[in-house]
Parts: C-alpha cells; structure tokens; sequence
C-alpha cells in the first residue's frame, strides 16, 4: 500500500523549516524562530502518529491535531513576513503551508464525515 502524499509533504515541510530555522538564528531571531521550529515540525509528527492510528476517530483526532499546528505554523510565519523581523524570502513557506492546510483540513472533513455516516 502506498504512503499518503500528505505524510511526505509535512516531512519534507518539517525539513524546509529546520534549515530556515538555522537561518533565522543566524538573524538572531531566537523567539518566533524556535516557535516556528515547534509548530512546524509537530506537523508531521502528528501526520506520522494518524498514520498508525487504532481507530478512524484516532486517526482524526491525529489529522486535527496537524491542521491546527499548520495554523499555527502560518501564524508565526505572517509574524515574521509583516513583522519584517528578518530578511529571509518567507513567501515559499507560506504557499507550502497553506497547501498544508487545506489537505490536513480536507482529510479531517472527510474522515469526521464518515465517522458520522457509520
């Protein structure tokens, strides 16, 4: 059976945020950056955990939990972009985790559907 594109994009995410984490350092923002760094790679995490989930309600549970870190990544990413607290290209980031989003969302609704429909 094949892995679920969601469970490499978030990793693959998970990575891209690690080596801007480094960056931001490098800026000497220390705060939002290690925020960022928590939210961002919880993503996946959690994506990881829905994967070996016991139970459809699990599993939803799980892919909740990473939609809500997802907003919260975008959170601390307007945060840095608006606060023009460092000059790193965030735009990339930003288009990436709102394709997170809308997957992980859309993954929730379909499951809480058919968790209801039984």
């Amino acid at each position: 059976m094949e892995k679920p594109k969601i469970i490499d994009i978030s990793f693959q995410f998970s990575l891209k945020v690690i080596k801007l984490y480094k960056e931001l350092c490098a800026e000497k923002e220390f705060i939002i950056s290690k925020q960022l760094l928590r939210s961002a790679t919880s993503i996946g995490a959690n994506v990881h955990e829905a994967s070996a989930a016991f139970s459809k309600k699990d599993f939803a549970h799980k892919m909740s939990i990473a939609s809500k870190e997802a907003r919260e990544t975008q959170y601390w990413l307007k945060i840095l972009d608006q606060g023009q607290l460092v000059k790193c290209d965030l735009k990339d980031y930003m288009e990436e985790i709102k394709s997170i989003i809308n997957i992980t969302t859309a993954i929730v609704k379909t499951t809480q559907k058919s968790l209801n429909q039984q």
